[in-house]
């Protein structure tokens, strides 16, 4: 089977970390965005829910067919909403709150010593997005695929055990929860088959990604950006906000919405490979971080399919008032695009691709 570092090998990060931002007293030029970007967190509109998305609360330990119809609303409006009473203890989201910040509070040369590769997936470093943007994020990073014992022990050669355990059983609890939230997605479609079904079980290999985001308190919000606008690739994402606001979601009408961040809430958005899924009932929503005066602290769970799984649009979202959107591809397939054009790598797979991209 494929691993995502064989879908990024041919596309190397060509950005390198800087000199520590979280030393910084002013704004480098490299790190300074373009006047129609610079819209501090104080500047950006809350969203009213009147005719556009005003992100959804839901409860998961609601009666079953109201959440359902919830998520359907919600994905359909927003393609993004926040969950509470989702079963995940408290008490592991604050432990694995606690190992982030002990792990962002490391000198930035002993964070060095778990670099990721230009070409590699875990560790620390610049998001991979970065490649499409000439300016730098005001942000840090550690990406963690499977166990993350192999670079916890690079940064704490004789004290790492803490950090991984809490890290694995995050991770446990993420994919539990994906898995659950997927299957509630699948049903707010009407999708019933095994095809899509058979990644709510354990059994099926899924991949997931656990990313762990610092946004230092930047001395001029205004003009920098914790993270670029984009969207996911996987079905799935679940996010922690660690209290501290600063995500925001594009509405409808290309106005940006800060999402709160609530106490013991999860935030949750539609990936790309989801908009293939629904045929393109739901769109995957495009997000992303301003900085503000606080330090900011964000875990996400990337959650998807098996690398060489088929995704396509499933039977029950296609007829004849609604044609198929998307052709068959696999995720590792998508990466690749991905990798390579970024924003327009879904309009590759449509059934009337755009052409000279390349």
């Amino acid at each position: 089977m494929p691993s995502l570092c064989d879908a990024f090998r041919s596309i190397p990060m060509r950005f390198k970390m800087e000199p520590d931002i979280n030393l910084m007293k002013e704004v480098p030029e490299l790190y300074v965005w373009p006047q129609e970007d610079q819209l501090g967190v104080e500047a950006q509109s809350y969203g009213d829910g009147d005719g556009d998305c005003g992100t959804p609360v839901i409860d998961l330990q609601g009666e079953f067919g109201c959440v359902v119809e919830q998520v359907r609303v919600a994905c359909e409006k927003c393609a993004v909403f926040q969950i509470v009473n989702h079963g995940v203890e408290k008490e592991l989201v604050d432990r694995l709150n606690k190992q982030s910040h002990r792990l962002f509070s490391l000198p930035l040369d002993q964070k060095m010593l778990a670099r990721r590769s230009p070409d590699g997936t875990t560790g620390y470093g610049v998001v991979r997005i970065a490649n499409f943007f000439t300016k730098l994020m005001w942000s840090e990073g550690f990406t963690w695929v499977g166990s993350p014992s192999h670079h916890a022990k690079l940064l704490w050669p004789h004290d790492y055990q803490g950090f991984c355990d809490a890290v694995e059983e995050y991770e446990k609890a993420m994919k539990k929860l994906a898995r659950k939230l997927f299957s509630v997605i699948l049903q707010s479609l009407g999708i019933k088959g095994r095809h899509y079904a058979r990644w709510c079980e354990d059994e099926e290999g899924c991949a997931g990604a656990l990313q762990m985001n610092h946004y230092p308190s930047s001395p001029c919000p205004s003009q920098t950006m914790g993270m670029a606008p984009h969207t996911d690739s996987a079905l799935l994402t679940i996010l922690y906000q660690g209290g501290v606001e600063g995500l925001q979601v594009k509405r409808s009408d290309g106005a940006w919405m800060l999402v709160p961040a609530l106490p013991d809430a999860f935030v949750v958005n539609i990936g790309d490979l989801l908009q293939v899924i629904s045929n393109g009932r739901y769109k995957s929503v495009v997000h992303r971080v301003v900085n503000n005066r606080r330090d900011r602290f964000s875990s996400a769970y990337i959650w998807g399919p098996p690398l060489n799984a088929v995704i396509e649009p499933a039977a029950e979202v296609v007829d004849s008032k609604h044609p198929r959107l998307y052709r068959s591809l696999t995720w590792h397939e998508y990466l690749v695009a991905r990798a390579k054009h970024f924003s327009t790598a879904l309009q590759l797979f449509t059934t009337t691709p755009v052409e000279n991209l390349t």
